[in-house]
């Protein structure tokens, strides 16, 4: 008897392995899977401005990137006693213009680069939902500017508006456009993320996720390299529980998560990647091991262990960043 539904997940010809470098950018589920594969010690980069939700903003930071935009203090605005920026996360907020504008534009150049010599891109889609300023304390100034962030700015500033599939579409087509000039080499992931946006409504929510889904599989059937990971059909209707939702009834629990990484790895990571995944996550789990006798003659040893069995991954895998682990086991042992 079966007590789950099946889902067909499609893999890529060529799946990704540690040589390659992977950009994420999106909703916070984006986080999940990129806090998971830098644990796994890939080369990574994510969210260079912050978490992002719709369409609008994550194609418009990816543009950004590509053309290596530098912000100036014109992009800045001040609310709550903060530095602000309508494109970033709350992360690079700050009480000095002038240091949130240098981390803004560090992490422009990081992005640039990274971008550049990336095989794989995440993207993360959360809402169909964007915020529109039409007002603010500096009158006309940031009047139809299109927000990644609204930094709990009154609900007055803004206008709210669910995009038209039409809209999405040509945001994404024309920024994957963009993304495969700059980089002939890249390859695409689209997810859309399995978070409710209750505060939305739950029929506007739904209305929201399936315009996503109806654009990113109208890019998955327009481009060979553009491919789809069903993360939100494998918790909306695969898991299909509350049980796999944390205490808010919004956010997939760690269950849930784990389950959709388990299905990542297995369709989307090849296998000779896959087998030093499970020697790295034995080196991780040892580094995250707290001693309630940490003078102990026995968890000295086992110190020195785990910095030999780091090394030796190290020496055997030279691509493999060891050098937090190498250092924590040499330093308490």
């Amino acid at each position: 008897m079966d007590f789950m539904l099946d889902i067909n997940i499609n893999s890529p010809g060529q799946k990704i392995s540690y040589d390659q470098p992977l950009m994420l950018v999106g909703s916070c589920f984006t986080e999940h899977i990129g806090n998971s594969l830098k644990d796994l010690k890939f080369d990574i980069l994510q969210n260079p401005n912050g978490i992002l939700f719709d369409p609008i903003s994550v194609t418009g930071n990816l543009v950004s990137y590509i053309e290596h935009k530098q912000y100036g203090t014109d992009d800045l605005f001040y609310l709550n006693e903060l530095w602000q920026s309508w494109q970033h996360h709350s992360i690079f907020s700050g009480r000095d213009k002038n240091e949130c504008l240098q981390r803004i534009n560090r992490s422009q150049d990081q992005a640039h680069l990274f971008l550049k010599r990336a095989k794989w891109l995440i993207i993360t889609l959360g809402s169909s939902f964007s915020y529109q300023l039409v007002s603010d304390q500096s009158g006309k100034k940031w009047e139809g500017v299109r927000v990644a962030n609204c930094h709990r700015a009154p609900a007055q500033w803004f206008n709210k508006q669910l995009l038209k599939i039409e809209e999405i579409h040509a945001a994404l087509d024309n920024c994957i456009h963009r993304l495969f000039q700059f980089n002939p080499d890249i390859r695409i992931i689209f997810t859309v993320s399995p978070v409710r946006h209750i505060r939305d409504g739950v029929i506007e929510n739904n209305r929201s996720k399936a315009r996503l889904i109806e654009a990113v599989h109208h890019l998955v059937n327009k481009f060979e390299r553009i491919f789809y990971f069903p993360a939100y059909e494998l918790v909306i209707d695969v898991l299909r529980d509350y049980r796999f939702y944390d205490i808010d009834l919004v956010h997939p629990n760690y269950q849930a998560t784990e389950f959709v990484l388990e299905k990542f790895e297995e369709h989307f990571i090849d296998e000779p990647s896959r087998a030093i995944m499970q020697e790295v996550k034995k080196i991780s789990i040892a580094r995250r091991h707290r001693a309630f006798q940490p003078d102990t003659n026995a968890h000295k040893q086992f110190l020195k262990n785990h910095f030999e069995k780091a090394k030796q991954l190290k020496s055997k895998y030279p691509f493999l960043d060891m050098e937090e682990e190498l250092k924590y086991f040499m330093a308490d042992s």
